[in-house]
């Protein structure tokens, strides 16, 4: 069942209201829809808005057309300017196309948080780093959080910054590569500011937080469910999860690691509580995302380990450039475990073979 619509308060000037007053007849509706009226742009855009939800279909169809139409110099002075937030996103789903009209309204702040996390999911990186830049949307907002850990565009670095706002920061030995793409200066948060929020999100310890979220989500839960910390987890907001994979435990970090969402499974990696025998574990499997195995391939710490070397070359979905270099460093007994591995990328077994007849064991 669709929501009803949401009834919104525009003012506009006498000379603007009189083509979408109550009662105004279709003849002008339908002619102020071509859009030729001599209006400021913010006004202009807001009569259109307001004529493409009319119950007329010709108005609406017209009214649309001239939105999409508008010259590049109007659009931008309205997607940057003080127009209403409802008028801003419609205009960010009639604009969803267009990267650089996006990056104005990106940057607008009379833009809602609503608009601010449809910009997350678009496939425009410039805008993904602008929308993650602004720390006060993030804390305020959650949505925005899972859409910018959902998009495929979302680089490390920006997840870098989520995280380490959130309290969560990158190990010193984790070796991070180059980004192609423009950074975006972070939005200044006070300290007294931003302690309350990481307060609000992170609380005092773990017990309280899962005291706190099994309150929260009493009765969502049926009675097989109870204490079943999957089931648990899928109720939980990517905020949620971030201070989970922070706080939690073993089991926990398990089931994180493998979300989905790469804020989430990076945060889960990332815990101070993981173990090189997790790491290890996480290292050979599967079903994780290429990213947190590139994280674990780029930390120096962790591949001190041999098991963690070892499961990274044999796990196919390991990045082929960290496999060749752990090969290095393998046993001859593993390297010809590899030469004759089915479940290994050919260019894998080829390179083991090439390792054992440089040491002469082939």
């Amino acid at each position: 069942m669709s929501q009803p619509k949401q009834k919104i308060q525009l003012t506009l000037s006498p000379q603007a209201g009189r083509y979408v007053q109550q009662g105004a007849p279709v003849e002008v509706r339908r002619l102020a829809a071509k859009g030729a009226l001599p209006l400021e742009p913010i006004e202009l855009a807001t009569v259109l808005f307001v004529l493409a939800n009319d119950g007329d279909a010709q108005v609406k169809e017209r009214a649309r057309a001239s939105l999409e139409q508008l010259p590049e110099s109007i659009a931008k002075t309205v997607l940057g300017g003080a127009a209403h937030p409802a008028v801003l996103s419609f205009l960010a789903h009639v604009y969803k196309d267009d990267a650089a009209r996006m990056e104005v309204l990106a940057l607008n702040a009379h833009a809602d948080d609503d608009t601010a996390a449809f910009l997350a999911t678009l496939p425009h990186r410039r805008v993904i780093d602008i929308v993650a830049a602004n720390q006060t949307r993030l804390l305020r907002a959650p949505g925005i959080v899972d859409a910018l850990g959902e998009n495929p565009l979302t680089g490390r670095s920006t997840i870098d910054r989520i995280l380490s706002f959130l309290g969560l920061e990158r190990p010193v030995a984790e070796e991070v590569p180059e980004e192609t793409g423009s950074e975006v200066a972070a939005e200044e948060v006070t300290d007294e500011a931003a302690l309350a929020a990481l307060r609000a999100i992170l609380g005092d310890d773990a017990s309280e937080f899962a005291k706190e979220l099994l309150e929260e989500h009493e009765g969502e839960l049926d009675e097989a469910q109870q204490g079943n910390l999957f089931a648990l987890i899928q109720k939980m907001s990517v905020m949620q999860k971030v201070k989970l994979a922070r706080l939690g435990n073993k089991e926990a970090r398990s089931l994180l690691v493998r979300d989905r969402n790469k804020i989430v499974s990076t945060a889960a990696i990332r815990s101070p509580r993981v173990s090189i025998e997790e790491v290890a574990g996480f290292a050979k499997s599967r079903n994780l995302s290429d990213e947190v195995l590139r994280i674990i391939a780029s930390n120096r710490e962790w591949t001190k380990s041999y098991s963690v070397k070892l499961a990274l070359v044999v796990n196919p979905k390991c990045p082929v450039s960290y496999s060749v270099k752990f090969m290095n460093f393998l046993q001859e007994k593993d390297l010809r475990n590899l030469v004759k591995s089915k479940d290994v990328p050919s260019v894998i077994s080829t390179h083991a073979r090439r390792n054992l007849q440089k040491k002469g064991k082939m």
